[in-house]
C-alpha cells in the first residue's frame, strides 16, 4: 500500500488532494481539485509499482499503464466516468476521472437490508440495463476492454439517477492469442463476484463472460441482499448456489433464471454477450432451457418450483382465462330464450 498522500498536496502542478475517498490492495482514490478548471472536482486514483520485484518489471508495468491509460482515456459513455489524465512520477502511477458524487450500491443495498428490505426489483433491472450499456460499449472496443471488478461497491447512483461504473482498477484489454497481456493492477477481483477462470489472474483466460458472471453475481447481491457463494466453493460443492427466489420470494421467474444463467460456472453455459443477457433479463429474448447447468441447491433452475413459481408469476392471467373458459361453457350449454 503506498505512502497516503496528505490534503493540499498538489500534483503535476494541477491536482489539489483534498481527501482519500477509498482505498484497497496497491492503490488509493482520492478527493482533488482541478487548480486549472475553477470549480471542477476530479477522482484521482493512485497505483504503486513499489512492489513490483525488478526494475525491468516495474518499467514493463509502467509501458503497459501508460498503453492501457491511453485507452481508457479516449473512452467516452454515459454510465462510466471519464478518464482526462494519466502520469507516472517516480514509482507511482496516476489516473485522474470524473469525480462521481452519490451513494454505491451497496450503501443503498446496506440500508435496505438494515430495514429488513429488498432493493424493487423494478429498480434493480434499470440499473442493469445501464450497467449492460456500458458494457457493451467497453466490449465493443478495438480491443474489447473487460472490467473484470463489477460489484455494487463500484457502481454509483448520480443525484439525477444515472448509473456510473467506477473504479477500473483491474480493466484489461482482450488480445486474443497475446500471453503478454497484463492488467494495469495485478489482482483478481472480489471473491463473490469473480468467476473460475478469473482466478488464474493474468495468465488466466477472462474474456466478455467474465464480466457477465460479475454482473449477474452483483444483480444476485443486490436482489437478495446476500452474495452468491464463491466460485471455488461452488466448484468443490456442485448445486451449492441457493436460487434467488428462495431469498427473494417476490423476485420473478425471468429475473432469477436469467441471473442464474450468467453465473453458470463454465464460460461457454453463459450467455455468449452482454446483449443476450440483457434480452434475456429485459425479456426481448427467450431464457435459457430448464436444464441449463448453473449449479443450485436442489438441481437446474426451475426444476423444483417452476410450477408453483409460473402459477405465482402469472395467476392474474391464469383466473382470467379460466373464466372465459366458464363463460364459453354457459354461452354453449344454456339454450337461448325463444322470442315471442
Amino acid at each position: 500500500m503506498p505512502t497516503q498522500l496528505q490534503p493540499g498536496t498538489i500534483l503535476r502542478s494541477r491536482y489539489k488532494i483534498i481527501k482519500m475517498v477509498g482505498t484497497g490492495g496497491m492503490s488509493a482514490v482520492y478527493l482533488a481539485e482541478d487548480l486549472r478548471l475553477e470549480g471542477r472536482k476530479c477522482a484521482v486514483k493512485e497505483i504503486s509499482l513499489e512492489m513490483e520485484p525488478t526494475t525491468s518489471a516495474r518499467t514493463q508495468a509502467q509501458e503497459q499503464f501508460h498503453r492501457e491509460a491511453s485507452i481508457l482515456a479516449r473512452l467516452d459513455h454515459p454510465n462510466l466516468p471519464k478518464v482526462s489524465d494519466y502520469f507516472t512520477p517516480g514509482q507511482r502511477e496516476f489516473l485522474v476521472m470524473d469525480f462521481v458524487p452519490g451513494p454505491d450500491l451497496k450503501d443503498l443495498m446496506d440500508e435496505a437490508r438494515s430495514k429488513s428490505l429488498f432493493l424493487p426489483e423494478k429498480q434493480v433491472l434499470t440499473w442493469a440495463a445501464q450497467l449492460c450499456d456500458a458494457l457493451n460499449y467497453l466490449h465493443a472496443q478495438n480491443p474489447p476492454v473487460l472490467h473484470r471488478d463489477i460489484k455494487p461497491a463500484n457502481i454509483k447512483l448520480t443525484p439525477r439517477g444515472t448509473i456510473k461504473l467506477v473504479d477500473f482498477g483491474l480493466v484489461k484489454l482482450m488480445v486474443p492469442d497475446d500471453a503478454t497481456t497484463i492488467t494495469i493492477v495485478q489482482g483478481r477481483g472480489t471473491v463473490q463476484y469473480t468467476p473460475l477462470e478469473q482466478y488464474g489472474g493474468d495468465t488466466g483466460h477472462t474474456d466478455v463472460r467474465t464480466d457477465i458472471y460479475s454482473l449477474g453475481a452483483t444483480l444476485y447481491h443486490l436482489l437478495t441482499n446476500q452474495p452468491p457463494l464463491d466460485a471455488k466453493q461452488r466448484f468443490l460443492k456442485p448445486k451449492s448456489l441457493v436460487p434467488l427466489r428462495k431469498l427473494n420470494p417476490r423476485i420473478s421467474l425471468r429475473t432469477e433464471r436469467s441471473v442464474l444463467h450468467s453465473l453458470s460456472m463454465h464460460p461457454d453455459e453463459r450467455p455468449a454477450n452482454i446483449n443476450q443477457f440483457r434480452g434475456e433479463l429485459l425479456g426481448s429474448a427467450p431464457l435459457p432451457p430448464l436444464n441449463s447447468a448453473a449449479n443450485l441447491k436442489g438441481g437446474a433452475p426451475g426444476t423444483d418450483t417452476s410450477l408453483a413459481a409460473a402459477l405465482r408469476d402469472n395467476g392474474i392471467l391464469i383466473g382470467l382465462t379460466v373464466g372465459l373458459i366458464l363463460v364459453a361453457l354457459l354461452i354453449t350449454f344454456i339454450p337461448a330464450t325463444p322470442i315471442s
